[in-house]
This record gives C-alpha cells, sequence and structure tokens, in this order.
C-alpha cells in the first residue's frame, strides 16, 4: 500500500531511476547533464508565431521540471546557469550577445533566473501527484510562468524602464507562452496515461 501511495505521488522520472546508491546517483547526473542538452538545444529553437519569435525554451523547462520532480529539476537548471556563467554558449543569444556571467547580468537575466523558480513551482506540484491531472499541473505551470515573467520584467524594467520592459519583455510573449503552458499542461499527464494502459 506505502508502495503505490508513493508512486502516485512521485514524478514520471522516479519510474527510471535505480532504488538506491551509486547507480541512483549515476543516473540522476546523466539526466541532468541531458536536461542541459535539451534546455541548450530548445533555447536555439525558434517558432514564428506572427511578429513575433517564441523560444522553445520555457517549454522545456515546463516539461524537463514535470518529469523530473523539485529536486532534480532545479538541480538540472542549476546545472545549466553553471554551464552558462563559466562560458558555454547555452544561452539563447550566446555567443552573438556575450557569453558567461556578463550576458546572465544582462536583459535576459531576470528570465534565466526565474527558470530556476519555475522548475521549483513546477517540480513541486509534480512530487505531489499534480502531474498526473491537466488541471491541476496547468494551474502549478501557470503560476510559475507568472512568476518567471515577473521576474524578468522587473530586471528588465531595472535597465529600460518599465514601459518599454513590458512593451517588449512581456507583451510580445504572452499569446505562445500560454500555448506553451497548455501543452506541457496536456503532454504530462497523457504520458501518465499510457504508461497506465500499459
Amino acid at each position: 500500500m506505502r508502495k503505490t501511495m508513493a508512486i502516485a505521488t512521485t514524478p514520471l522520472v522516479s519510474l527510471a531511476l535505480p532504488e538506491k546508491g551509486a547507480a541512483r546517483l549515476a543516473t540522476q547526473l546523466l539526466l541532468a547533464i541531458v536536461g542541459t542538452l535539451l534546455l541548450t538545444l530548445s533555447a536555439k529553437t525558434r517558432v514564428l508565431l506572427g511578429p513575433v519569435d517564441i523560444s522553445m525554451q520555457t517549454l522545456a523547462v515546463f516539461l524537463i521540471s514535470a518529469a523530473f520532480g523539485m529536486r532534480l529539476g532545479v538541480a538540472t537548471l542549476l546545472l545549466y546557469m553553471a554551464e552558462g556563467a563559466i562560458g558555454l554558449p547555452v544561452f539563447q543569444g550566446t555567443p552573438e550577445k556575450g557569453i558567461g556571467i556578463a550576458y546572465m547580468l544582462g536583459s535576459t537575466g531576470g528570465y534565466l533566473f526565474g527558470f530556476v523558480v519555475m522548475a521549483a513551482i513546477v517540480g513541486w506540484a509534480a512530487d505531489r501527484g499534480w502531474d498526473r491531472h491537466p488541471v491541476k499541473l496547468f494551474n502549478a505551470i501557470l503560476v510559475a510562468e507568472i512568476v518567471m515573467m515577473a521576474m524578468g520584467f522587473a530586471w528588465l524594467a531595472l535597465l529600460i524602464g518599465p514601459e518599454k520592459s513590458w512593451q517588449f519583455g512581456v507583451a510580445p510573449f504572452i499569446v505562445g507562452d500560454l500555448i506553451k503552458v497548455g501543452l506541457a499542461a496536456s503532454l504530462v499527464p497523457a504520458v501518465w496515461s499510457l504508461l497506465k494502459r500499459s
């Protein structure tokens, strides 16, 4: 009974992790590295939505956090940030717009650090079984999205003022990000449903 309860409140990744020991740590490290590769690829992947280019990175953060849970999700985002901090070209505008700490403290800095908070919120929800329920997961991801955008807006407002920050850093991305919120909230519960049938 306890094992059933534990499975009902663990994220997707728990199904692939060894129960304990070095094998578990090695698997978690491998997943975190793979996660940072996905984050890098998603940062460089853009989709045209009308006049605005939409990055796939927020969708990747949603999916990784929901699948990995809070601890591994946050650890993956922190590893990704560390890769960027040492100068690896993992961010959307690197190396064209700079690298390392200087880039992280630029116009996208608030959004980057917001990704870590976003991973914590979505991962927390997944750890409590919300990733099985589209509505619950949608609500958690939406809150995470709002927090991330607020952090990005606040940081950008310090650099260019609140009006321009809203105009260039928030408004153009609302529709695209809402689509990604809905997509992530649908995909993860769908995977759980498929697993239950198999």
